[in-house]
């Protein structure tokens, strides 16, 4: 058994919840925080059985799809001011960062 933990943009959230549902996987969705940009993030912690981890990789790669989005930067506080940018750049969002863990015990009450 493995554990699939994917971390993904808020945007993809839904459609690729309702495409798990779709294909008979169940899922667990946490809110989560990225560190860099400071946005809204879900992970979805997926348990499945060893041979369906490729099914459930196709599902993600479907519908978590990278994008540039202009970001403001944040003001360094107390920090280096000389690396601070004052406008807008272009950054690669969305996709999906997944983690596939084994499993060694699974128990469901």
């Amino acid at each position: 058994m493995k554990l699939i933990v994917a971390v993904i943009q808020d945007k993809d959230s839904g459609r690729l919840s309702d495409a798990l549902v779709e294909h008979d996987f169940q899922a667990t969705k946490l809110a989560s925080t990225g560190g860099f940009l400071k946005s809204g993030n879900t992970t979805f912690l997926i348990g499945v059985k060893d041979e369906e981890v490729t099914p459930v990789l196709e599902v993600i790669k479907e519908n978590c799809k990278s994008r540039e989005q202009l970001v403001a930067p944040i003001s360094p506080m107390g920090g280096n001011a000389d690396s601070y940018v004052p406008y807008p750049v272009e950054v690669q969002v969305g996709g999906a960062t997944v983690f596939i863990m084994p499993v060694d015990q699974f128990e469901k009450f």
